[in-house]
């Protein structure tokens, strides 16, 4: 008889926590398989398509035979262009190639930054809401998350006096967005300034700034952290292609950090995927050196659906709705309708809130549980006019009947 022995999986990934809108989005395919007409508002993914001069570039790519490994960093026309990029656009002054590092999507970015420069038991302050995966990369890293709230009367916009509370001898980061995912908020310079501040009052404690929705930017200037003379040494600017470009599953992001740190990065990526796609690759390089204008166009959409969402969803009762400064989404808090019932719904939790909606109202969207806020719900605004104005009338209705 043979023994058999039951798998063990490492305690890392038994600690990891599975994503909150990758787990919304397959519960609504799941249903859609079954037939019923699921409006998805859970996934941050454009709802454009890539502008022409971008999928041009990478089937030129093709034809040109551009299809072997490319350096682990990336490949130096792209580095170059991201580097005066922001130099151009955000003002990191002292950028150059040697300081860019292009990864398989932000997300790998995020990893390898952490990975790098967090050691066990260090101290990473995530002002919250956050992004779901920052919390468990952290955990990855076997760093410790130190969560920051963010108020709802001041935007859920974490200030300098709470950053400061939360600094300990054991901090090493703090992480944020900005536009963020999932409020909308946006940092002005002043604020970033005075969150500067404090990180400068101490030697080892380094900025992961989150500009993903750089373009996606309601507020009429987007800042960078890093542009701070005084504070850019310490500064990690994390950027990609998915939101600004309608590129998700293209897969490309990048760091811009202190040489030390990208060539860190460098390494690690090294040993885990190597150089990110080489098509990919260039079609980024189209998109950061050309016409803007299908990005601009993308933005005044989402700022017009931004609009929308708001008004329809300040006539539901009991929902407030905050008043997002960028990116696609929207952060309303539900928790009046906790303890609420219908049926054999129980409605305890904001998850329990988004699961009846799912089945009640065919309606995808995400607790705000794994985004550090447990009162809200993320509604993602990435969608037609149509799709948002019948998801909203199937919440109204479907909330109506929980008493």
């Amino acid at each position: 008889m043979v023994a058999t022995t039951k798998p063990h999986l490492a305690d890392r990934i038994n600690a990891l926590a599975e994503s909150q809108t990758l787990e919304m989005a397959k519960k609504a395919r799941e249903l859609k398989a079954k037939g019923f007409d699921v409006i998805s508002l859970n996934l941050g993914e454009p709802d454009f398509q890539t502008p022409d001069h971008i999928k041009e570039a990478a089937k030129k790519a093709i034809d040109e035979g551009f299809t072997f490994y490319t350096p682990v960093a990336g490949i130096p026309d792209l580095r170059k262009a991201i580097a005066e990029k922001l130099v151009r656009e955000n003002g990191l002054t002292d950028m150059k190639a040697e300081n860019i590092v292009i990864s398989t999507g932000a997300k790998q970015s995020l990893v390898n930054v952490l990975m790098c420069l967090v050691n066990k038991g260090d101290e990473v302050v995530i002002f919250a809401p956050y992004w779901v995966s920052y919390y468990e990369m952290v955990k990855l890293a076997e760093g410790v998350p130190v969560v920051v709230k963010g108020l709802a009367e001041n935007e859920y916009k974490v200030t300098a006096e709470q950053l400061r509370a939360a600094i300990t001898p054991r901090t090493k980061a703090i992480m944020y967005s900005s536009p963020c995912n999932p409020t909308g908020a946006v940092f002005s310079e002043q604020e970033l300034t005075e969150i500067a501040k404090v990180v400068a009052e101490h030697d080892d404690i380094y900025v992961i700034a989150d500009e993903i929705y750089e373009y996606i930017n309601f507020t009429g200037k987007h800042f960078s952290i890093g542009s701070l003379p005084f504070i850019k040494d310490k500064v990690v600017t994390v950027n990609g292609f998915s939101k600004g470009f309608a590129m998700t599953g293209w897969r490309a992001g990048y760091i811009a950090a202190p040489k030390w740190l990208a060539d860190a990065c460098d390494k690690m990526q090294g040993q885990v995927t190597s150089g990110t796609c080489s098509i990919t690759q260039k079609a980024a390089l189209a998109a950061v050196t050309g016409d803007l204008t299908p990005t601009k166009k993308m933005s005044e959409a989402y700022q017009r659906r931004r609009d929308l969402i708001k008004k329809l969803l300040d006539e539901v009762p009991h929902v407030k709705a905050n008043y997002p400064q960028g990116a696609f989404y929207i952060f309303p808090d539900v928790s009046y309708y906790f303890g609420k019932k219908y049926e054999n719904y129980h409605i305890k939790t904001s998850y329990d809130l988004c699961i009846y909606l799912l089945n009640e109202a065919h309606v995808s969207i995400v607790d705000g549980e794994g985004f550090g806020e447990p009162n809200c719900v993320r509604i993602s605004s990435a969608a037609s006019d149509e799709n948002i104005t019948e998801a909203v009338r199937r919440i109204k209705v479907a909330l109506a009947k929980l008493s």
